[in-house]
């Protein structure tokens, strides 16, 4: 039997659970789905003309980032933007330079190009697809609705550059309660036709609204 005033042998102090904490993700790959993560804030920092939006999306980044110890830096490759991201413990922060001899394994660095892709996903085509989409609502149910889908439009490109079709049933609340109410500007009409032409952007896609999608 163990004395009651000893502490058990695995159980470690306060300092010793943080410094655990702290080294978890020293060395480890950046996961996949932050690098995507952070592709698409450093886009939406691009291409956003809100300096506040673009400073937000740009803060998220680095806060992501540096959750796994990871920094980002924008490199010229004539011509072309490429995002680049390496570990933290390869930099020499004084110096101002990557130490070659502090890099354990180069494969865990990653480069985007931020420019000249061909991926069908790119985000000049999900615009394309969305302002598409928002043109045949506004041929077959009027202007008003037409408005509206291009303000849900303006939103996903802004905030969350995917489809609107892949938007989520918390994401179009954003919108509903927040953009439309507080950056929109809409117009009398507009307001009370919202939640129908949201309906109508659905039904035109071909898709059920988010909030009424069966999981």
């Amino acid at each position: 039997m163990s004395d009651s005033n000893e502490p058990p042998a695995d159980s470690g102090g306060e300092t010793d659970g943080a410094r655990t904490a702290a080294e978890e993700t020293a060395g480890e790959d950046l996961p996949p789905e932050i690098v995507d993560e952070v592709e698409r804030l450093t886009r939406l920092e691009r291409t956003v003309s809100d300096e506040g939006e673009a400073r937000a999306h740009a803060e998220r980044r680095e806060q992501l980032l540096d959750e796994h110890d990871f920094t980002s830096r924008i490199r010229d490759d004539d011509g072309d933007d490429v995002l680049v991201l390496h570990p933290e413990e390869w930099h020499d922060d004084e110096e101002g330079v990557i130490r070659t001899d502090r890099i354990d394994d180069i494969s865990r660095g990653v480069e985007v190009p931020l420019e000249g892709t061909a991926d069908p996903d790119d985000w000049d085509a999900v615009e394309a697809h969305n302002r598409n989409l928002v043109e045949r609502v506004r041929e077959h149910h009027g202007d008003v609705h037409g408005d509206n889908a291009s303000l849900l439009a303006d939103f996903v490109g802004n905030h969350y550059a995917k489809r609107i079709e892949d938007l989520t049933g918390a994401e179009l609340r954003e919108f509903r309660s927040e953009y439309f109410v507080r950056n929109a500007w809409p117009s009398d009409a507009q307001r009370d036709a919202i939640e129908e032409s949201i309906a109508l952007v659905y039904e035109t896609a071909g898709v059920s609204v988010p909030e009424r999608r069966v999981r």
